[in-house]
């Protein structure tokens, strides 16, 4: 019986996927308590500034190192210790003493997630079909935003009934059980049921790695167009969105359209019910379409005429209709999990690992340039009224929505054969 075939690959989506879901909760839940670290610990703004950054810089700065031992080594090991390294990382820092020890569990926390998403298409392309992993690879990604969606009022309300640290101890225990069943479930259990199939691709999967550098393997992908395209696609549509909701969103909503704190963040929400949205839709209609760049061609285009529309109406559009733009670029950025649907169709088996992780650099990369280059074209207006910043201010994600844009149009489509030939 071959795994892509059987049953048993259920249960292994689907406690994946559970992980998934509650790493993507801890890469914003710190957000939810940074007035309390600052008065419990004395921290300033800038030090709670280096929290998040740290954890960002980790994750981005690692897709490509994971890619290639990912590859190499297999999925399951470093999806299994990226589980743990974010459950220690967790249950640390709801134990931290001091600031030292806060850095150092974010620190290890994004160590842990660098592991996590780059391993979850690798072990989703083992063990699903071509025409399973498109629609399966959106399920991934609206977990993920739910998972973004529990660190919002579900989260916020667990630490106003218990405090900040136990919701924080609580979830590190889980993930670090959570790594051990993945033991169980990706390594043990399939042993014993697909023995003689795993030994068989073991064998070949060595053959193959002989044959090939990975300086060799790393540089044939850096030229390839379309790894390129697919950087270019997550650099558009994923860094302009979590980018702006990560850094401005709250400052825009309540500096521009004057509202408090809570209905600013309300702007995020919809935000992230457009992308739970998008990610199964995009990847349904992908499916049945039969073409994958079509549809993401679209989304980019879409994305990209949606920030062209709040720059071309001085930065502050009628509320009603930023409403509606934001719910529609959460959308766009929910199928951005077709970046890697493409790289499923259009690289080996034994390459998709670094060309997932070089198109999420694209993604994590855009994520970290828009919020400064934001905030510097904000500063130099900052003697103008606060609509004339944020107006020349928006010029930045269309410039990088149109770079998503041309992604999309470099994409080359596979023929059914070139997919299951790679597949």
């Amino acid at each position: 019986m071959e795994k892509q075939n059987s049953k048993y690959r259920w249960a292994v989506f689907g406690t994946v996927l559970f992980t998934y879901f509650l790493i993507v909760s801890q890469r914003t839940a710190p957000g939810l308590i940074t007035d309390q670290l600052m008065k419990d610990f004395g921290l300033t703004a800038s030090t709670i500034g280096l929290l998040t950054s740290i954890q960002f810089l980790a994750y981005a700065s690692l897709q490509i190192p994971i890619g290639l031992l990912s590859d190499r080594y297999g999925p399951n090991f470093f999806l299994i210790v990226g589980t743990i390294f974010n459950g220690l990382g967790t249950v640390l820092y709801s134990l931290a003493p001091n600031e030292f020890f806060l850095l150092f569990a974010r620190l290890l926390v994004g160590l842990g997630d660098a592991a996590i998403w780059v391993n979850l298409v690798l072990i989703l392309s083992l063990w699903f079909k071509g025409n399973e992993f498109v629609g399966l690879i959106g399920v991934a990604g609206m977990a993920g935003s739910f998972g973004f969606l529990l660190a919002t009022v579900p989260f916020s309300l667990w630490i106003s009934l218990w405090g900040w640290k136990v919701p924080f101890l609580s979830i590190g225990i889980i993930l670090c059980v959570l790594g051990i069943l993945l033991y169980f479930i990706l390594v043990k259990k399939p042993k014993q049921l697909f023995n003689d199939y795993q030994e068989q691709k073991k064998i070949s999967s060595k053959e193959e790695q002989v044959k090939e550098k990975t300086l060799s393997l790393l540089r044939r992908i850096l030229s390839s167009r379309q790894a390129w395209a697919t950087f270019l696609c997550h650099f558009g549509v994923v860094g302009t969105y979590v980018g702006f909701i990560g850094s401005w969103a709250v400052p825009y909503g309540m500096n521009v359209y004057d509202m408090n704190r809570s209905d600013a963040s309300q702007l995020i929400m919809i935000g992230l019910i457009g992308a739970i949205i998008g990610a199964p839709i995009t990847s349904w209609i992908a499916g049945r379409i039969g073409s994958i760049k079509k549809p993401y061609t679209v989304i980019h285009f879409i994305s990209f005429l949606c920030w062209a529309a709040i720059l071309l109406l001085g930065g502050e559009p009628p509320l009603f209709m930023l409403i509606v733009l934001f719910f529609i670029i959460g959308y766009c950025n929910g199928a951005n999990t077709l970046t890697f649907a493409v790289v499923r169709q259009s690289f080996a088996r034994k390459e998709v690992g670094l060309a997932s992780g070089f198109a999420n650099t694209g993604g994590f990369l855009s994520a970290v340039l828009l919020p400064g280059i934001f905030g510097k074209i904000l500063d130099h207006f900052h003697t103008a009224p606060i609509q004339v910043g944020y107006h020349y201010a928006f010029i930045i994600p269309v410039v990088f929505s149109m770079l998503g844009l041309v992604g999309g149009l470099l994409i080359k489509e596979q023929r059914q054969g070139e997919m299951e030939y790679n597949l």
